[in-house]
């Protein structure tokens, strides 16, 4: 149950946190490859791309949580920042990104490298929030 709650956490965590951040980069100006909250169809399947990115990001939170999962106080904040950041970033632009005929690492663009750890660092720390909420104890108020 633990790691169903991870990937409904991952889930959630891109529609609200990485989308959100998202949005903030596209109402700032920042040339994006798409908007957020994209709808256009995928191969093969023809899922909208955010539910395709919503269902990686819950497949990613279950190995986040797995290192998450005994982390306290600060040290899981920061962990899950680090973690949300760094793993499917470097994922993204070293396997996925050539995979797709992109260029690896996007080029090295710093751009693209710091706004990929931006988007995943918020992702990480809301799957660390939503799994803090779904673990609390029935009853228990929020921030215990």
């Amino acid at each position: 149950m633990e790691y169903f709650k991870a990937f409904i956490g991952g889930f959630v965590a891109t529609l609200v946190c990485h989308q959100g951040v998202y949005t903030l980069f596209y109402m700032a100006g920042a040339a994006l490859p798409a908007p957020p909250f994209n709808m256009a169809a995928t191969a093969p399947l023809g899922i909208p791309a955010v539910i395709s990115l919503a269902f990686w990001g819950g497949i990613w939170g279950l190995p986040i949580w797995w290192m998450l999962r005994n982390a306290h106080g600060v040290g899981y904040g920061l962990r899950a920042l680090i973690l949300g950041a760094v793993l499917p970033s470097a994922v993204a632009l070293f396997i996925v990104f050539p995979i797709k005929g992109m260029a690896f690492a996007a080029g090295w663009n710093p751009q693209v490298i710091i706004g990929a750890l931006i988007l995943n660092g918020a992702w990480g720390l809301g799957v660390a929030l939503f799994m803090c909420l779904a673990n609390r104890p029935a009853g228990a108020p929020a921030g215990t």
